[in-house]
């Protein structure tokens, strides 16, 4: 018997399902292309690599409009598909990847021709002659199909560029380098924009000799790392800004609009409002004089792309020069950090996750950081006169700016984010750098294929870019805390941390000086100090101080904060829990930084009571610093101190809880977490507890043998105590008022109350490393002359008697904060009879006070203070508002009881309410009492003492602004506004005072 052969095995197609096909007429589809009979080994491979593109199902789809549009000649088509393995991957891929190509194919059928056999990139001079063909074979033709010609052509070099970059995704061609894709868009766009200047020029110049016109390319053109989709933003030089060159310029932009991409000239000397054409002169004037910091950055990427070369070139060389002394401007690094806050601003937060170009760990990050860099070191070192972010990594890693290993993994990051950023512009040909929802499957999983991502094993590709993008963006936000700091440390920190080359100590100055440092050297020594300690403390430090010097240099005072954290650090020495909190807790750390970079009076509180820090970290309910309630401090104040027998210890135990409720309430003020009337409430809070721990302990040490006091005493509240409005820097302006106890003379009670009060004033005002305990008795009747303590008797009489206006006047802020209720309450009856009497106060003390309010505001603003800007006597100020609610409140709370309140701004709702004065005047008064009350309180935070005056432009106007709450960009526009307010709040009180 023969042997019998076994059959050959014919190849089987993969099932619809194998091949990611999803629509469900895709099987239908297969078989209208002739591909779901056949079950040859070709056809078999054909389906393979459908099924490997990005979008197999849109790359179908694509194909069966293709084969409609080709008609008879699909056949030739098919062919090459099946025997063309490099054809049907290019193909495949665009189609899987862009919608928008594959539409382009469908107009140009044709154009599938182009990605045949060899394909190669063509150069630049083989990209200006395809245009200028182009324009010579549509000689005759309309404007119209020379546009259409001109779009397709344009369209056709996109293809042949995505087909080679996409097709790794497919086929395993090469993967073509970011670089060369972003060089090759950046050429395509010069070719473009040339025809276009020429098309403008054939169109205005007919029969005579165009002008001499520069495109100068800036932006991603200008580095020759241009996207798929950009606006391609220009600036024009001519060599005579007539008429006729500002035509031609603006009918390049038509036409390059029309036909390629958006081109935008807002990069041109002021912008969208300045001419678009100027001449080399008038660009060099401009620059001298108006520049801002931002359009020398801009300038870094500066390149003569299209035109008159010579004169573009010109441009480069009279313009380059300034770029690398921008640093050294006055308002170089206030200009900077506004720029970059202006550009954290543009995304709203509900899609800052998914921005890879402004979000946080996006392109931006890396783009500005570089670009900053280039900036302060270029002026000494021209190897960092390069153009594009990756050349400029590898510049500053060269020169030791950089470490080497930050720069390559910086350089990775930056080049997966642009990737991902070219494909999902590839899509629909739209500008866009938003990421899809990380919930949408389907995007997710096409975007992930086009990016040359696999799955790794334990995730799909979906997975895998979801992973990696929370990598990468971790990594970019990392590194670019670092980037400014790491080679500093390296150059001062122990033989450990340094790696490579290092920074010189001239440029490590330089730099520090360029983030907002005015001491740079004192800088480096502070620094040196922190990552030279010996064992565990010297290395967290070097590991902290990056991230924390970045955030440091945001604050308006970097230099002060260093040293505070320097201070605050050695002290907390012995205490494990403080660097390990500021380590793993990233919103601890930034707040801090912001304090002690922004105020002198929290930063001295902290280092005596450094457990409020731990409160900078958020709970459950929101920021720990706002989970303490200042009634209940304010027991826990009084309970501490009635602890102690010994009145000092009590005392001293009342000032470590104020301590620390002033350092909580200066850091949550300083953090934006208050608003200014709740910090006035908490701080009369704290300072009414201080006044009855006080006043408790001072009786306790002074009762007689009997046990029994001789009086009881009350504490009244005057001026801002009485109103609940102190600010940082306020006194305790109080009365004291006495009742003899049964069987006591009014004498011995006097004498003893006069006692109590002197010696808790003096205990007090005891010398403390503290802000002061100032009390202030000197609203009493008869002031300074008159006696301390009084029986309520003796108010009485005095009041019925001989109360001059101005003591009247200041009973409307009396209200009882410390010592007997019953008492204070009792006294405060007797004091409505003079201030709110039935028939109201006379004409004759209203004239009175507006006399002493105009000796006032001529004689008891200090010598030498600007009356303009002193936040208490000032024009439009505190005292121009109180004085103006207390007069309305002498000659109406008669006959309105609301009126009966001693807080100006319950006071002012009352007045709008009752119709006393128009609601746009009152609203006027609230403002300014507002403005002028966080200037007052921003005033102490920052300078750490108390102060009236508003310093001038300058840091310290710009911290003041900051701890003030104000979102402006500097202490420039907050001193405008605040001139603005008291401006008009002062012809209110003019107004009203009738002066």
């Amino acid at each position: 018997m023969g042997v019998t052969k076994p059959a050959t095995q014919r190849p089987r197609l993969p099932s619809v399902g194998r091949l990611g096909l999803v629509d469900p007429p895709a099987g239908a589809r297969l078989a209208q292309l002739g591909w779901a009979q056949q079950d040859d080994q070709a056809h078999v491979d054909l389906l393979w690599s459908l099924s490997r593109a990005p979008d197999a199902d849109a790359a179908l789809r694509a194909l069966i409009r293709l084969s409609e549009s080709l008609d008879s000649e699909w056949k030739q088509l098919n062919a090459a598909l099946l025997t063309e393995r490099n054809l049907r991957g290019r193909l495949f891929s665009v189609l899987g990847s862009s919608l928008a190509l594959g539409d382009h194919l469908i107009a140009h059928p044709q154009s599938w021709k182009l990605l045949r056999g060899n394909v190669k990139l063509p150069t630049i001079d083989q990209l200006q002659r395809s245009f200028t063909e182009c324009i010579d074979d549509c000689a005759g033709e309309s404007s119209g199909v020379l546009l259409r010609r001109l779009q397709a052509l344009y369209r056709d070099h996109l293809l042949v560029l995505a087909a080679l970059d996409l097709a790794a995704t497919v086929e395993d061609e090469p993967v073509l380098p970011f670089t060369v894709v972003g060089a090759q868009l950046a050429d395509t766009a010069d070719a473009a924009m040339a025809a276009a200047l020429r098309v403008a020029e054939d169109t205005l110049c007919a029969g005579r000799t165009p002008p001499r016109l520069a495109v100068i390319a800036m932006g991603k053109c200008g580095a020759r790392e241009l996207n798929y989709v950009s606006d391609v933003d220009v600036i024009f030089v001519a060599e005579r800004a007539d008429s006729l060159s500002a035509r031609v310029a603006s009918e390049m932009m038509r036409v390059a609009s029309a036909a390629f991409f958006e081109v935008d000239a807002g990069l041109r000397p002021e912008g969208r409002n300045g001419e678009l054409v100027r001449t080399l002169d008038s660009h060099v004037a401009y620059y001298q004089r108006w520049a801002k910091t931002w359009e020398f950055q801009a300038l870094l990427k500066a390149r003569a792309a299209v035109g008159d070369r010579e004169l573009g070139e010109s441009y480069l060389a009279a313009l380059k020069p300034m770029v690398w002394t921008a640093c050294e401007r006055e308002d170089f690094v206030s200009e900077v950090q506004a720029m970059r806050r202006r550009v954290e601003q543009l995304v709203p937060a509900d899609v800052r996750g998914r921005e890879l170009k402004l979000g946080t760990g996006g392109l931006r990050d890396v783009e500005f950081a570089v670009q900053l860099l280039q900036l302060v070191h270029g002026r000494s070192d021209e190897s960092l006169h390069v153009a594009s972010t990756v050349d400029a990594l590898a510049a500053l890693s060269a020169g030791g700016y950089i470490g080497r290993e930050d720069a390559a993994n910086l350089t990775a990051s930056y080049e997966f984010l642009r990737l991902l950023e070219h494909r999902l512009q590839l899509q629909r040909l739209k500008r866009t750098h938003l990421l899809p929802e990380f919930d949408d499957e389907e995007a997710v999983r096409w975007l992930a294929r086009a990016a040359h991502i696999r799955p790794d094993g334990r995730h799909d590709a979906a997975g895998v870019l979801r992973e990696e993008l929370k990598n990468q963006n971790h990594r970019v936000s990392r590194l670019h805390d670092k980037l400014f700091y790491q080679p500093l440390l390296e150059s001062i920190g122990p033989t450990g941390l340094q790696i490579g080359q290092g920074m010189t100590s001239e440029a490590a100055e330089r730099q520090l000086a360029a983030l907002g440092y005015e001491g740079p050297q004192t800088a480096l020594k502070h620094m040196s100090a922190l990552v030279n300690q010996s064992g565990r403390r010297g290395r967290v430090q070097s590991v902290l101080l990056p991230r924390l010097l970045d955030w440091l240099s945001y604050a308006p005072d970097p230099d002060r904060g260093l040293l505070a954290y320097r201070r605050l650090s050695e002290s907390m020495a012995g205490q494990t829990w403080y660097l390990a909190t500021l380590r793993d807790k990233a919103a601890v750390a930034r707040r801090l930084m912001h304090v002690l970079g922004t105020s002198a009076f929290v930063p001295d509180l902290l280092m005596r009571a450094p457990e409020v820090i731990q409160q900078y970290s958020d709970g459950p309910s929101g920021p720990k610093l706002l989970e303490t309630e200042p009634a209940a401090v304010a027991r826990a104040l009084v309970a501490a101190a009635g602890r102690q027998t010994d009145p000092d210890r009590a005392i001293a135990a009342a000032r470590t809880l104020r301590r620390r409720e002033l350092a909580r309430i200066g850091s949550a003020d300083l953090l934006g977490m208050l608003e200014v009337t709740e910090v006035c409430r908490a701080l009369t809070s704290v300072w009414v507890a201080v006044l009855q721990a006080a006043l408790e302990a001072v009786i306790r040490a002074n009762l007689p043998e009997d046990g029994r006091p001789p009086a009881a005493i009350a504490v009244i509240g005057m001026g801002r105590l009485g109103g609940s409005e102190l600010g940082y820097g306020s006194d305790a302006d109080v009365m004291y008022v006495c009742e003899p106890a049964h069987g006591s003379e009014d004498s011995r009670a006097v004498k003893w109350a006069t006692m109590i009060a002197e010696q808790v004033r003096a205990r007090l005002g005891t010398p403390s490393v503290d802000p002061p305990l100032e009390v202030d008795a000197n609203l009493r009747p008869e002031g300074r002359n008159g006696p301390l303590v009084r029986t309520i008797g003796s108010y009485a009489a005095y009041y019925a008697q001989w109360a001059q206006p101005w003591e009247i006047q200041a009973l409307l802020r009396a209200h009882a904060v410390a010592g007997d209720a019953e008492l204070g309450q009792r006294f405060l009856v007797m004091a409505d009879k003079t201030r709110y009497p039935p028939d109201g106060v006379s004409a004759d003390a209203v004239r009175e006070i507006r006399r002493i309010k105009a000796r006032v505001s001529s004689e008891r603003l200090p010598r030498g203070a600007d009356p303009n800007t002193h936040t208490k006597l000032g024009r439009g100020g505190l005292a121009d508002i109180e004085w103006t609610v207390q007069l309305l409140q002498l000659r109406h709370a008669h006959e309105i009881p609301a009126l009966h309140n001693t807080s100006t701004l319950q006071s002012l709702d009352v007045i709008a309410e009752a119709g006393l004065m128009p609601e746009d005047e009152v609203d006027l008064l609230r403002q300014a009492w507002l403005t002028a009350t966080r200037a007052r309180n921003a005033l102490v935070l920052v300078r750490g003492k108390p102060t009236d005056q508003l310093p001038g432009p300058g840091r310290q106007l710009n911290a003041v602004a900051v701890a003030a709450g104000w979102q402006g960009e500097d202490g420039g526009e907050f001193l405008d506004n605040y001139l603005r307010v008291t401006r008009r709040a002062k012809a209110v009180v003019r107004k009203v005072f009738g002066s």
